[in-house]
């Protein structure tokens, strides 16, 4: 059967893969320069991004809808059968986004909250107590290096899938197109501009709202009068 170009990936699903990615390296290189200012804005990124694919999974394109890859028993079964098809994420690919989608958002959420006593304090530090910030920012610091072995499980079944199965996953990231064997070929449908508008301003309302836009001012330092 002659392969069949299919649009699979829609645009901004795309260009969420790629923010992302570059949003994730810049939160982890500037924590290990210690710019922590930079860190900070790094993490609001990933959060406005995760907020963003959140809606995308319920209103984008076909592929990118959550309810077109989330795994079951029975596709799981199939998958490590061989017998499983279908143009999206596969069922071990499918728990792995939501693997990554959930700890990148624990991640940002509680860098919110986070306040190492030295360099960083978070946004939304004064809207919880201490013994919840230093719980929060525990976790923060330890969660680093969960990210650290999700990202190499990610690489490891990408270069498994381009150079073991002749799968290609990353070009079909750049393009949105990929090469399958079909008699039937179906475009990706849906996820129009109104859709993504929608997304993209929800994602900017919730960065709004994580940078501590409701938050009261900080009351200011007593002064020095001298005495």
């Amino acid at each position: 059967m002659k392969p069949i170009t299919v649009h699979v990936w829609d645009l901004p699903l795309r260009l969420f893969h790629w923010l992302l990615l570059v949003a994730v390296a810049g939160a982890l290189i500037s924590v290990q320069l210690e710019a922590m200012e930079w860190h900070g804005r790094f993490g609001l990124a990933v959060l406005g991004l995760l907020v963003f694919r959140v809606f995308w999974g319920f209103i984008g394109s076909t592929h990118a809808r959550f309810a077109s890859f989330a795994p079951g028993p029975s596709s799981l079964a199939d998958y490590l059968r061989g017998r499983w098809q279908g143009l999206g994420h596969n069922p071990l690919g499918a728990l792995s986004v939501f693997a990554i989608l959930a700890v990148l958002a624990f991640q940002a959420g509680s860098g919110l909250f986070a306040d190492d006593v030295i360099a960083y304090t978070g946004p939304l530090r004064r809207a919880v107590s201490g013994d919840t910030s230093s719980w929060l920012t525990g976790w923060h610091m330890r969660m680093e290096y969960v990210i650290y072995g999700l990202i190499a499980l990610h690489l490891g079944a990408i270069a498994f899938h381009e150079f073991i199965k002749r799968e290609r996953l990353v070009r079909p990231m750049i393009t949105g197109r990929k090469q399958i064997e079909t008699t039937s070929p179906q475009d990706a449908r849906g996820g129009g501009w109104m859709a993504f508008l929608i997304a993209v301003l929800i994602a900017a309302a919730a960065v709004w709202l994580a940078n501590g836009a409701l938050l009261s001012p900080p009351p200011p330092p007593p002064q020095d009068l001298g005495w």
